[in-house]
């Protein structure tokens, strides 16, 4: 086994990694880029080695700072992570020029299976069966615009080298095919250097089922069963559970041997992961992934085994640990990402400071083998970490298990009401939404899940308003007065009186629907009462023992929860919910302006790749603008109006700042 590793990565894989080389007695060392200098990666590692600026293309995508880092530090192999350098064939072979050993396949392998192309060029000669496409060399637009039309529309374009949902792009009829075809090769370029693609048959209402698979050195090769990953936004997963549901044995032992097939046909050594795409009870080859998955947790919560100590010994030229015969599947694991976006603005990510993060209580991957705890978190930040628009804004993985796929359901609608962020926007409650909705829980799953059920999965729903308000003005009342009990005189806003009767007016602003409210707390002797809507209630609050706790009485009802204020905005978590008021200090906000109109501005910050109108075109409502990248994907922004461009502020290859003005707008 190995002294000393380098993980070539960074946030949560960096330090899954790092946790299972800190419990089998095996040094780390972490790289970081300017962004990353404070990371959490980097604490959980022994070592650590600045390679860089912030940008991935100037840290974690330059391999010769790798390479030189591995080498300086002593360590003897470079373990990739998923993502970044994972699975270029460019960074396996150095390292094996370097005398390192690289944690994964053959360079050969990664060659095979790095082109989604040539993969299923050699799935078609192995009898795989295969989705109708064209993945051929000729990357001639009319060409291509052909072969859609022969294949029949829907079809979906995809990038060759990509991953991750990048580079993906479905075409509905043949008149918007140059216009994808054109996003989808910049795309590609932009984040895998390659803008070859391929075109497939989409089916409708398909199933994404794929294969964990593990092979040695010495021929060995398993299966570690299968995972559902259809519910998907954007392309990229979202929620993901193992073992598939509603697989037969007979189905379930076909794709598992198929997988290993495809494994064996490329000389695989190492973790990988074989993508299919199903209908009803016949499976399609999609690509082979020639690295350790983001989902792998829920793997290995139904196996017990720790599939990086693997990665590991079978790095080391030690054989599998276990054979087909002995694995078997131990209830149901499934995984919620979190990440800090907004899933009601199109999933836009969100960046900004996690001024304040409270997860429910798990298990993290520390020590010992992955234990079937019924909550586990993998997670690469902590509090007061920073979410930038360099890096995927995933904040943490939530992972639970039960005895079936019902118990683990159950488990996770009540983990995610424990997840409380205050800074970015998250997609908790999007992720409870589709956790408890009809057709995620009667595993009714299919790609298309989230936008099918879009109505449902993004209507309004009630929320606990009346007690959460309670709260915010306990603690708001509490932190003017700089006491922790209500029965002091000084929990008034405005000055006090000894003796005597007040009532204060306590203006708010609910962030979510921008409406502005008022209450009217009183004070007569030992009576306090809260006035809203026309109905004064009697009113106490207290503090609880644990940071950010509060409880408050209102009339007959009861209620507890965590108030977090950022400066005057109260953000309360109350009864799996959470809402934000914000205190309308107006003295303190006299100076806020109002944003003009004919203004179109940037709703995160990134690089300007594409400006679609000059000065003085005449535009309609939601017509395509400027093309905007960050965090990896490509982001169009539409006129808000109809009218006249008088200015375009940026050109192409700009940087701009969430929020910054991108044009100006004439209204019609």
């Amino acid at each position: 086994m190995f002294n000393k590793i380098l993980i070539a990565n960074r946030g949560e894989i960096a330090c899954r990694v790092a946790a299972t080389c800190k419990r089998l007695g095996i040094a780390s060392v972490a790289v970081y880029s300017d962004a990353d200098a404070n990371a959490k990666h980097v604490a959980a590692c022994d070592e650590a080695v600045h390679i860089g600026g912030a940008a991935a293309s100037e840290s974690y995508l330059r391999i010769e700072r790798i390479i030189d880092a591995a080498l300086r530090t002593g360590a003897q192999a470079v373990h990739p992570g998923y993502g970044f350098l994972s699975e270029n064939e460019a960074f396996a072979q150095a390292c094996e020029a370097a005398g390192l050993v690289f944690i994964g396949p053959p360079v050969s392998a990664i060659a095979a299976m790095g082109s989604k192309a040539a993969a299923k060029a050699l799935m078609q000669a192995a009898a795989v069966p295969l989705v109708p496409g064209y993945h051929g060399d000729d990357q001639e637009s009319e060409l291509l615009q052909r072969e859609a039309d022969a294949i029949g529309y829907p079809v979906l374009l995809k990038a060759s080298a990509g991953g991750g949902g990048k580079g993906m792009r479905v075409v509905e009829k043949g008149e918007d095919f140059a216009q994808a075809l054109a996003s989808c090769k910049r795309e590609a370029a932009s984040s895998f250097g390659n803008d070859r693609v391929l075109i497939e048959k989409y089916l409708t209402r398909p199933r994404h089922v794929e294969v964990q698979v593990f092979a040695d050195q010495h021929g060995g090769a398993v299966y570690l069963f299968d995972r559902d990953c259809s519910v998907q936004r954007r392309h990229q997963k979202v929620l993901e559970e193992a073992p598939a549901p509603g697989l037969s044995d007979d189905v379930r032992r076909a794709m598992g041997e198929a997988a290993v097939a495809a494994a064996r046909a490329v000389s695989y050594v190492g973790a990988g992961t074989v993508e299919f795409i199903m209908t009803d009870s016949a499976f399609y080859f999609m690509e082979m992934n020639t690295r350790l998955q983001v989902e792998h947790p829920v793997t290995e919560m139904i196996t017990g085994q720790d599939l990086v100590e693997w990665q590991l010994r079978v790095a080391a030229g030690d054989p599998l640990p276990l054979r087909q015969d002995e694995l078997r599947i131990d209830g149901h694991a499934i995984e919620a990402r979190v990440y800090a976006e907004n899933p009601a603005r199109g999933f836009l990510p969100s960046t900004g400071t996690l001024e304040y993060l409270r997860m429910p209580a798990a298990v993290e991957f520390t020590i010992g083998a992955p234990s079937r705890a019924p909550v586990r978190i993998d997670s690469g930040v902590r509090e007061g970490d920073t979410i930038t628009p360099f890096y995927d804004p995933m904040i943490a993985k939530l992972i639970v298990h039960g005895a079936n796929r019902e118990e683990a359901l159950a488990r996770l609608s009540r983990a995610l009401q424990g997840c409380e962020a205050v800074g970015p926007q998250t997609n908790v409650a999007f992720l409870r939404r589709i956790v408890e909705s009809k057709p995620f829980s009667t595993a009714e799953l299919d790609t298309g899940l989230i936008e099918r059920h879009h109505d449902e999965l993004f209507a309004s729903v009630d929320k606990p308003f009346k007690e959460a308000l309670a709260l915010a003005c306990g603690a708001l009342l509490m932190r003017e007065s700089g006491v922790a009990q209500a029965a002091s005189p000084w929990d008034a806003l405005s000055h006090w009186r000894l003796n005597g009767s007040y009532r204060q007016t306590i203006e708010w602003r609910d962030t979510e629907s921008e409406s502005a409210f008022k209450v009217v707390y009183a004070r007569e002797g030992d009576s306090r009462t809260l006035e809203h809507d026309g109905v004064a209630e009697s009113f106490d609050w207290w503090r609880g023992s644990e940071p950010h706790t509060f409880g408050a009485r209102l009339g007959e009802a009861r209620v507890t929860g965590r108030v977090f204020a950022d400066g005057d905005v109260f953000h309360v978590f109350c009864q799996g919910s959470a809402l934000a008021f914000e205190w309308q200090n107006l003295l303190a906000h006299a100076a806020d302006a109002e944003h003009g109109e004919g203004r179109l501005t940037a709703p995160m910050p990134g690089k300007v790749i594409a400006v679609l109108v000059e000065p003085g075109a005449v535009v309609e409502k939601g017509a395509p603008l400027i093309v905007m990248e960050a965090m990896k994907m490509e982001h169009t922004i539409g006129a808000p109006t109809a009218g006249k461009v008088a200015e375009v502020l940026y050109g192409v290859g700009d940087q701009v700042a969430d929020g910054a003005q991108l044009l100006v707008m004439e209204a019609q």
